[in-house]
């Protein structure tokens, strides 16, 4: 009778690992570290703006975050159906604590302080900067950043934006909303001069949301702010995955084309500088 152990010593000879079911699954849609295997349950914002989704509709796959993310869905092994979107605030994305999803997608950019709390994935989308601001406002025709402190600025409380007029712009008395709406709400009522936002948005806010308002100038780069990333509860043991596949739609030109679809800019904005 041939004892178990000698049936496995070819394999162990050749240096192959045996794996337990679960084990066997990683990596695939059964995952079992998913938060429900069988599907990829991505989080975002609740409602969604263009050009990152359109018609509020992350499950239409039209704009670039959910372009991306069933790009990476498939990437991944899984079929379109198999994506569930669940709806976030900011700041339930970016807090620490527990997760009901496999990762947050809404511009949520990476930086050291986020880290402590939540995990990221690779950068996908590095956004300018750009002031946006009625006809007639202070900063319509500033040439300096000395300009700009001159205007009052209202911003989303929470974000990199606020982040930036503090530590870019040295503005620390800007009015603080709870969200964009809330900024440009405050705009129109002429109770705020301008305000900072990735140009992606700003692209959105002045074509749709609030169309007599105009992109002034575009801004340099804040250094602690690495660009947008998906947003994992930290430790999260799927992001190895996921970057793996993320970095492969970067190889292949799928994110540079995603970008050219939905976050075309005019190349001729001024930009300040300092």
């Amino acid at each position: 009778m041939t004892r178990p152990f000698l049936r496995l010593a070819p394999a162990l000879a050749l240096g192959l690992t045996l794996l337990g079911p679960a084990q066997a699954e990683e990596r695939t849609p059964m995952d079992p570290r998913l938060v429900t295997p069988g599907q990829l349950t991505v989080a975002t914002g609740d409602p969604v703006f263009p050009p990152w989704m359109l018609n509020n509709d992350p499950a239409g796959g039209e704009g670039f975050e959910n372009g991306l993310v069933y790009a990476l869905a498939a990437e991944m092994g899984f079929a379109p159906e198999d994506v569930v979107w669940v709806g976030t605030t900011f700041e339930q994305a970016i807090a620490p604590g527990p997760k009901d999803y496999d990762f947050n997608i809404q511009q949520i950019s990476v930086t050291e302080p986020r880290r402590a709390f939540i995990t990221f994935s690779q950068v996908y989308f590095q956004p300018d900067k750009a002031v946006v601001a009625l006809p007639g406002s202070p900063v319509e025709d500033a040439t300096s950043f000395a300009e700009l402190r001159d205007a009052r600025w209202g911003v989303t409380i929470g974000t990199t934006d606020a982040d930036y007029l503090v530590n870019i712009l040295g503005i620390d008395d800007a009015a603080v909303f709870d969200d964009q709406v809330g900024v440009f709400q405050a705009m129109q009522a002429r109770q705020i001069d301008a305000t900072v936002v990735a140009l992606p948005t700003a692209l959105f806010v002045t074509a749709v949301q609030v169309p007599e308002a105009q992109i002034v100038a575009l801004l340099p780069p804040d250094e602690n702010d690495f660009g947008h990333g998906l947003a994992f509860e930290l430790g999260n043991p799927l992001v190895a995955w996921v970057d793996e596949a993320l970095g492969a739609l970067i190889d292949r030109g799928v994110v540079a084309e995603l970008t050219a679809t939905w976050l075309v800019a005019d190349p001729d904005l001024p930009v300040i500088t300092e």
